[in-house]
């Protein structure tokens, strides 16, 4: 099990510098929506994307798996387990909302 520690994180650039600052995901109604890249990073080798709509809060977010094909290519998977979305969640909140900021 991975450690979803901050001094596990290495951040990374590789969806901007494949796809620029945001990204067009399909929802399941095969509409396009538009999410700009928050954050990506790495913990125990797992890429991980935090996804946000421009004309939604920064507090409303998406938790996406990177996944690098064998062709090289990437794509965004959800990340179905809800231990491993809540990890990667709190340390993403951890990150950009640090305690005693609240003041």
């Amino acid at each position: 099990m991975a450690d979803f520690s901050v001094e596990n994180i290495v951040w990374t650039q590789v969806l901007r510098e494949t796809f620029g600052e945001s990204v067009e995901l399909e929802d399941e109604d095969g509409r396009i929506e538009v999410y700009d890249i928050a954050a990506e990073f790495e913990v125990d080798g797992q890429g991980y994307a935090i996804l946000v709509q421009p004309d939604r809060s920064a507090e409303e977010y998406e938790v996406l798996r990177i996944v690098k094909e064998s062709d090289g290519s990437l794509k965004l998977a959800t990340v179905d387990d809800d231990e491993e979305w809540e990890n990667v969640s709190e340390l993403y909140d951890e990150l950009t909302f640090p305690e005693g900021d609240e003041d």
